[in-house]
């Protein structure tokens, strides 16, 4: 059963009123005395998360008076699809209201529950929207849930072979073009850093690519870190790190998404996704910290850390992109720990060569409730990643400013002249949250969709 569905002269949804803490004393003046007595003797005060059933002369539902809290429009309902009886229900906003997306889709994101290996507890509540709204929300719904999936998904059940059977199967529903290099051929194909970091696993590396739009259109290229599994290889993490490894293709997971979104809205861009999809695992054949690594770009690599791994799978990514002369590159990579201990959970780190492009960015951010916090490419601190044999070592003896570093690491790939913006993020959610369950979650991947809208502007006819 789907969570939103359009309305119709056959439905007859109950509604939702979303009612403030601040405002709610003027509000009840509107309700007739016996229900401002429920409603007081319920306790119900409209804090943010609570919601109570007022009940009709039946026995039944009259209405849902739900507490939001107008600053965060996208989470106030969030906890509801899990709470309400199962029924159709209708948000009844104020005329004009700016919020009705948010809200409604923050609703939608509350129902997600990750369904692979056990069955939905209970049916869920329809949400009935306006069709015109309808249209813009389901794409985004699904997308969130998509990279959800993704990153809930065991590494047993969702490899490099995988991961590169879903680009496939995204580039046959848009009428793309799907291309991968396997094992050797990333060595023939010119990508020794992914085949490097991916050779010890007996799931083979691969960069997968997914082309789709018209040669006349600006070149757009995602990257997403597809790091299926990551030990820390010889440099072996600890259990307690290793343990939720399966999301560090998290970046992957999101750029596979937001191309979908791309190509839904046909907008006029020729886009290019790349992933290279690896694993992370120690084996005899494994890569060793010491060794020179020579990337496509022609840089050589010092390999300080083998847990530094991301790092190196995205270099020959950006380096092919530079090479197709884009207008704009995007990469998204659960990259560092740096950038949680900087910024916690849930504000991605951005980085940006383009001053007026990250600005943007972050103000589709704002409007869309899906934050970002912009770090810099402070140069003094490349000289961190000074090797004393080769142009550059993957990490260094320096905990400082690591996700600083790690960026200025794939900066050195990216020529001043490509305009690029860098995202390290965390795609978890640690704990249960309304409209935030527990796992996988996108981060971003809203304010991007948003931004690329304005950027690029109307669908291609």
């Amino acid at each position: 059963m789907p969570i939103l569905v359009p309305s119709s002269k056959t439905l007859k949804p109950l509604s939702i009123l979303p009612l403030e803490s601040e405002t709610l004393a003027a509000a009840l003046k509107h309700f007739p005395l016996a229900t401002r007595r429920w409603i007081r003797g319920n306790g119900f005060e409209a804090t943010p998360g609570t919601h109570l059933l007022l009940p009709d002369p039946k026995g039944g539902v009259a209405q849902v008076l739900a507490g939001v809290d107008p600053g965060d429009p996208l989470w106030s309902m969030g906890a509801l699809p899990q709470l309400l009886p199962v029924g159709d229900y209708r948000i009844e906003f104020a005329e004009g209201s700016s919020q009705a997306k948010l809200t409604e889709l923050g609703f939608a994101l509350g129902a997600y529950r990750f369904l692979r290996y056990r069955p939905r507890v209970r049916s869920l509540p329809q949400l009935v929207v306006e069709p015109a709204r309808l249209t813009e929300l389901l794409p985004l719904w699904r997308a969130v849930s998509r990279v959800r999936d993704l990153v809930n998904t065991p590494t047993e059940d969702l490899g490099p072979v995988e991961l590169g059977d879903e680009v496939r199967q995204l580039a046959q529903a848009y009428d793309g073009q799907f291309r991968e290099w396997v094992g050797e051929k990333l060595l023939k194909g010119g990508f020794p850093s992914i085949h490097a970091v991916g050779r010890a696993s007996h799931r083979a590396p691969r960069l997968l690519q997914l082309a789709w739009g018209k040669t006349r259109d600006p070149k757009l290229v995602l990257i997403g870190k597809g790091v299926c599994f990551d030990t820390g290889g010889l440099n072996l993490k600890p259990s307690g790190s290793m343990r939720w490894m399966k999301k560090d293709m998290g970046g992957a997971a999101q750029a596979l998404a937001l191309a979908e979104l791309v190509m839904q809205a046909r907008l006029p861009v020729r886009l290019t996704l790349l992933i290279p999809a690896v694993e992370n695992v120690v084996a005899g054949n494994a890569y060793r910290p010491g060794e020179v690594l020579t990337t496509r770009a022609g840089h050589t690599v010092e390999v300080d850390n083998t847990d530094a791994e991301g790092r190196l799978v995205l270099c020959d990514a950006l380096a092919y992109a530079v090479e197709q002369k884009p207008d704009l590159i995007l990469d998204f990579a659960t990259l560092t720990g740096a950038a949680r201990v900087a910024l916690g959970p849930d504000l991605p780190a951005l980085f940006s060569n383009r001053d007026a492009l990250a600005k943007t960015l972050l103000a589709m951010a704002g409007l869309e409730h899906d934050p970002l916090w912009r770090l810099p490419l402070w140069q003094p601190y490349r000289v961190m990643l000074d090797s004393y044999l080769a142009d550059i070592a993957n990490s260094g003896v320096s905990r400082h400013a690591g996700a600083i570093t790690a960026a200025l690491f794939l900066q050195a790939f990216v020529p001043d002249s490509v305009p690029w913006m860098h995202m390290d993020l965390y795609a978890w959610n640690d704990s249960e949250r309304p409209g935030r369950p527990r796992g996988g979650e996108a981060q971003g991947l809203r304010a991007c969709f948003a931004f690329l809208q304005q950027k690029y502007g109307t669908a291609r006819t």
